[in-house]
């Protein structure tokens, strides 16, 4: 399973790894110290790998705290929290449980910040989701796992939301793995399907999916997100999800290739 994985992120890389290789150490600089963490398995000095590492042992995978900094993202209906430290708790939350079942996690933030400068020469969205994907890519992501909250203009609408990148087989067997696992785990009131959808984030040619943890719009659910306790239980449904996608009998699909993004507008 990860040897595929790993094979293909080796051929899809030249497409935006060979544009950001080369300003890698700069885009490192630029987004801060604390901009990525990684996290892997403790191991003894010296000591041998044990056998039994985990069900993700050999897996990198990145996790993706959405917004920070500037960019606060959706904003709770009735306490006007900002998604980004939500997205930020259960991120961490889920990075220790995967790194629990061996594998290796990249953060793309481990902290309240955007991946930008103050004043940068592009639109500062934009020089984020470079920098995040520039982190991802240089990282070696077998997976790509971002958070996010959501919000809807009507205040009925619940349930978490998994999002996979349009027309890409890989992803949407992800995504429906999580979307299930969300639906098991945290018996929502709405159960939703896994969709296709056009993310930056999503794009970076390995196995991706955008998680909408749950609607801030919606008075139960933001109250239920604003506990320590549910946070922890949206942690444990995204990694259910991943486990059961790992435990999938037969051959895993490819993903679609990284998209080329250095004709972006700016």
């Amino acid at each position: 399973m990860n040897g595929f994985l790993r094979d293909r992120v080796r051929l899809t890389a030249g497409l935006l790894l060979g544009i950001s290789l080369v300003c890698t150490g700069a885009l490192l600089f630029g987004a801060g110290n604390s901009a990525m963490q990684t996290f892997a398995p403790e191991q003894t000095a010296g000591a041998p790998a044990q056998e039994d590492a985990g069900p993700l042992a050999e897996m990198t995978i990145a996790v993706d705290p959405g917004h920070g900094g500037y960019d606060g993202g959706a904003v709770g209906r009735v306490s006007g929290t900002p998604e980004k430290g939500l997205n930020l708790d259960v991120a961490l939350r889920l990075a220790r449980l995967l790194e629990a079942k061996g594998a290796r996690v990249i953060m793309t933030r481990t902290d309240d910040r955007a991946l930008c400068d103050e004043d940068p020469p592009i639109r500062k969205k934009l020089q984020d989701m470079q920098r995040r994907a520039a982190l991802i890519q240089a990282g070696g992501a077998d997976m790509v796992l971002s958070i996010h909250m959501n919000e809807y203009a009507g205040r009925s609408e619940s349930g978490p939301q998994v999002f996979f990148r349009e027309g890409c087989p890989a992803g949407r067997l992800l995504a429906g793995a999580i979307q299930q696992a969300m639906i098991d785990n945290l018996h929502p009131k709405t159960e939703r399907t896994a969709l296709g959808g056009d993310y930056y984030i999503l794009t970076l040619g390995v196995p991706s999916a955008l998680i909408e943890c749950g609607f801030l719009s919606n008075r139960d659910e933001e109250a239920r997100l604003l506990t320590e306790s549910y946070r922890e239980a949206v942690a444990q449904a995204v990694c259910a999800g991943v486990l059961a996608w790992a435990s999938l009998p037969g051959e895993y699909p490819e993903p679609l290739a990284a998209v080329d993004r250095s004709d972006e507008p700016h």
